[in-house]
């Protein structure tokens, strides 16, 4: 019989929701939340990294969050190019790798030569990869996909999976085994669309900032013990 101790997620990927209500319930304004759900991050790719997962991916900022007041909005990107610099400097000794994926280009320049510098500091690093999806929206990535394909001349008798694949942004990264989203809302946001295709789900009631290590267990547990079969059949 398999070991349930050995089908430890090699991918989990994270929509860290609840952040302003979270904050709302503290009496607390809601970038109070975003602030705290930041450190949150750092304590999840702890606990990733000493169960052996290999990659974490983080929904920080979507393509739709720009409808979100200016002055929340400005928090949220402040706020990460405030604290990726300490972010480096406490993961750079447990040998994490910080990626960022999405529209990266339409970003506010200070956000985008972070994002840039820090990728680059932390490249050789292999204990863990980060990715972080900010300006990020799954389908925004299928459509830069196909702009790539066409721009490189690829002609469409060419294309299948495993080739469209490669113009996604990072596609060297495995697809997520587990998506986990936080808050009790129970739908994936335009998150990982064509990655996530057969991931497992688990919906946390718990608010991101709330988001604990035992948490992290049960979303464990319940992936180990659900069947893969990818459209087929097992047994």
């Amino acid at each position: 019989m398999e070991n349930l101790q050995e089908r430890t997620p090699l991918h989990i990927a994270f929509i860290m929701d609840g952040n302003g209500r979270w904050a709302k319930r503290q009496g607390k304004p809601r970038t109070y939340g975003h602030y705290v759900g930041l450190y949150k991050l750092e304590d999840v790719v702890r606990w990733c990294s000493l169960r052996g997962v290999k990659y974490a991916t983080f929904y920080a900022f979507s393509t739709e969050n720009w409808k979100r007041p200016p002055e929340e909005v400005n928090f949220i990107l402040g706020l990460l190019v405030e604290k990726i610099s300490e972010f480096y400097e406490r993961m750079a000794k447990e040998k994490v790798r910080l990626r960022f994926i999405g529209r990266i280009s339409e970003l506010p320049e200070i956000v985008r030569n972070k994002c840039i510098e820090y990728e680059e500091k932390t490249k050789e690093y292999t204990n863990i990869q980060v990715i972080v999806a900010l300006n990020y929206g799954g389908r925004a990535e299928i459509v830069d996909a196909i702009k790539k394909a066409i721009e490189r001349g690829v002609k469409p008798e060419d294309i299948n999976e495993q080739t469209f694949r490669n113009y996604l942004y990072a596609p060297d990264i495995p697809d997520p085994d587990l998506i986990v989203r936080t808050s009790g809302e129970m739908r994936l946001s335009n998150f990982l669309t064509w990655q996530g295709a057969y991931s497992e789900l688990y919906f946390s009631e718990l608010f991101w900032p709330d988001f604990s290590e035992e948490e992290l267990d049960k979303a464990i547990e319940t992936y180990r013990r659900r069947e893969r079969r990818f459209g087929g059949i097992n047994g």
